[in-house]
């Protein structure tokens, strides 16, 4: 028995690349990642009507939902401008879609997001702002990512207008997000101990 069993394995192992790089096949580099708006597919304008109608509609829900459970001043006030900011969307997103010839449709929500009201609707005090707020950031990656794609790609003039204007105010979104969590995280409890 050869007192290197693994020799030969390990020899052909070595070998490969230069094997692979002689027949024309370099190795493959790593890369980065593509971003959530270069993997979607061109959309169409019913497609993206859907979505960002039910997109409109989970934030204006939710902030609803967290307003009636009197969260924090700072959340108090962000979801004020949700509910201002995508109801107006979704009336920019109207006129266009009628510019296009186009109705539409019933904002209808996907499983996620009525997951999620449903567990904001179930959670309480300081529990209800942390999902209200996780809810918030993962809908809006979201949205930023179906209007940039929309604005890219879409096959609709008036509707990638409006996504390309929609698309920074929804981005504007995601960065207040950002600061709020980490305040409210920062930020001691003060019902407690009363």
């Amino acid at each position: 028995m050869p007192r290197f069993p693994f020799a030969p394995v390990a020899a052909c192992a070595m070998l490969l690349p230069s094997l692979a790089t002689a027949q024309g096949l370099a190795p493959t580099q790593p890369t980065a990642p593509p971003s959530p708006a270069d993997t979607m597919a061109p959309l169409d304008a019913p497609t993206y009507l859907a979505k960002a109608a039910a997109g409109d509609r989970f934030e204006i829900e939710s902030s609803r939902l967290i307003l009636a459970k009197s969260p924090s001043a700072k959340v108090a006030s962000f979801a004020r401008m949700m509910i201002a900011d995508h109801t107006h969307s979704t009336a920019r997103l109207s006129q266009a879609a009628r510019q296009d010839g186009l109705a539409m449709p019933a904002p209808a929500l996907d499983s996620t997001q009525a997951a999620a009201l449903d567990g904001l609707r179930q959670a309480q005090g300081e529990t209800a702002q942390n999902v209200y707020l996780a809810a918030q950031r993962d809908a809006h990656t979201a949205a930023l990512a179906l209007h940039r794609a929309y604005a890219d790609k879409g096959d609709k003039p008036a509707l990638r207008a409006a996504a390309n204007a929609i698309a920074p105010v929804v981005g504007r979104h995601a960065d207040m997000l950002a600061q709020i969590g980490g305040q409210e995280a920062q930020a001691p409890d003060t019902s407690r101990g009363r």
